[in-house]
């Protein structure tokens, strides 16, 4: 997967250097480029910190739990598993303090470095930016820092990664199954928060993707790229064509005529078959490849190097806090009575979901009236609502729902109104919830309601008992 992704990396740069145009001229790159880069990998660098620290610690309280754990059964076999936990620990530490060189290739960082390297190099770029030299050092400082945290951060999962192993050999059918499978859970959910702060990286901003796309038309640029980029330090990339550098590194190199010679040779030696062989033979390994692609996406990883979970995934743990969030518009119709005229409920809504199989939530909205009949339409305000609700995954898109609502019924002049508890009508729900397939951009999961209101019979004068409410996600 790792050699498909630089591989990738590797045609993407080809193409842009075959483009046909480029340009020198110099362009003055947003000021605001800079601050956006200084800002997106200080943010991500604190999280990522954030994230190995509580990694590592999670796993070294898991580890003193084992320990006690086997202790109590046999305490010479503990003191040979976990004897040297703490030095191994302390000593990750000491070589993770010293700072590590970036090893892998991260296509983000290795553009935003090799970009602000470019213009210290060539300050014409930024002449018209205010402390423009000042400001091009810190992002170039905090980049740099960023590098090592990630770094760092993968050499926590290989640490991790190996001392998991060594666990799972040593406490082989001594009943720490329960707890090797936590194991396998942090470690997982670990590596998966890696990968998604690496998606971060690519996340730019209007500025930031300006200023590299002025760059990209540079050949000053393109050229610099070439020499001092980190995927140039990984290959070889395409020199000028009589660059004596670049003819020396093609010699004795099979070219694509030799190759395609060569494999006439063995087709005709192969007899009348053999064609249509090596197609079936290309086909079935292209099959294969697939096949394990499909698995490794499915498990969550983006990376050969993991094991497959030996448990059910929960997706929202690989995301950050505000991914969590949903936003939608909850509708629903009231029937007329002596008291009220018919109505209509809007709200917004806010849910959180911490576990893909339930999600909590607030939402606020108002009751719009629209007459008595078709003959009486008369738009008015009745009043607004204040609601929270739950829903738990029941099968497929069919869920639980619940929730608690506060209705107030009566038009708002004033905000002393609302402070008047015995005005307010209360709403206890309980039903089910299902989200429909719509073949459009916008309501693709329309959610529909069927809901019992059991505190409506306390109510004066009483409301629907059944409510059948639409829910529209905006996000």
């Amino acid at each position: 997967m790792k050699k498909l992704l630089l591989l990738t990396a590797v045609i993407a740069f080809v193409a842009l250097h075959s483009q046909a145009q480029n340009t020198d001229s110099i362009v003055q790159i947003p000021s605001a480029y800079l601050d956006n880069v200084t800002s997106k990998t200080s943010q991500l660098q604190l999280k990522l910190d954030r994230k190995s620290e509580k990694a590592l610690q999670q796993m070294q309280k898991l580890e003193q739990k084992m320990m006690g754990k086997l202790r109590g059964r046999d305490s010479i076999k503990a003191k040979e598993i976990f004897g040297d936990a703490a030095q191994r620990y302390k000593e990750l530490g000491q070589r993770l303090e010293k700072g590590l060189p970036l090893q892998q290739y991260l296509p983000s960082l290795d553009t935003a470095v090799t970009a602000l390297k470019f213009l210290q190099q060539n300050p014409q770029f930024v002449s018209s930016v205010k402390d423009g030299g000042q400001r091009l050092s810190e992002a170039l400082n905090k980049v740099k820092r960023m590098e090592g945290e990630f770094q760092k951060a993968d050499e926590i999962r290989k640490w991790m990664r190996e001392r998991k192993q060594y666990l799972k050999e040593g406490l082989l059918n001594l009943g720490f199954a329960k707890e090797l499978k936590k194991l396998n859970k942090q470690l997982f959910y670990y590596s998966a928060q890696l990968n998604e702060y690496k998606e971060l990286l690519k996340d730019h901003r209007k500025a930031e993707r300006k200023a590299l796309e002025l760059l990209s038309k540079s050949s000053l640029f393109q050229k610099f790229f070439r020499k001092n980029s980190h995927l140039a330090s990984l290959f070889r990339m395409p020199a000028e064509p009589d660059d004596p550098v670049n003819v020396a590194n093609l010699s004795g190199l099979q070219t694509r005529a030799s190759v395609n010679a060569l494999i006439q040779n063995q087709l005709s030696s192969g007899g009348p078959n053999a064609q249509q062989q090596l197609q079936q033979n290309i086909q079935q390994a292209q099959s294969e490849l697939n096949r394990l692609k499909d698995k490794v996406n499915q498990a969550g990883g983006g990376s050969s190097d993991e094991e497959l979970p030996d448990f059910k995934i929960n997706n929202q743990r690989k995301k950050n806090f505000w991914k969590k969030w949903g936003l939608g518009v909850n509708t629903q119709s009231n029937k007329p009575n002596s008291f009220f005229p018919v109505t209509t409920d809007i709200s917004m809504m806010a849910g959180f979901r911490p576990h893909d199989n339930y999600v909590v939530g607030v939402g606020i909205g108002g009751l719009i009236g629209w007459g008595r009949d078709i003959r009486h339409i008369e738009i008015s305000s009745q009043g607004m609502n204040i609601k929270s609700f739950a829903e738990i995954k029941i099968r497929g898109s069919l869920h639980f729902a619940a929730g608690y609502e506060m209705n107030y019924r009566s038009e708002i002049r004033n905000i002393e109104q609302l402070k008047d508890r015995s005005v307010w009508q209360y709403s206890g729900l309980a039903g089910l919830s299902k989200v429909v397939s719509l073949k459009t951009k916008f309501f693709k999961k329309t959610k529909l309601q069927l809901m019992w209101d059991f505190l409506s019979y306390e109510q004066v004068p009483r409301t629907q008992a059944l409510i059948f409410r639409v829910n529209y996600n905006i996000k």
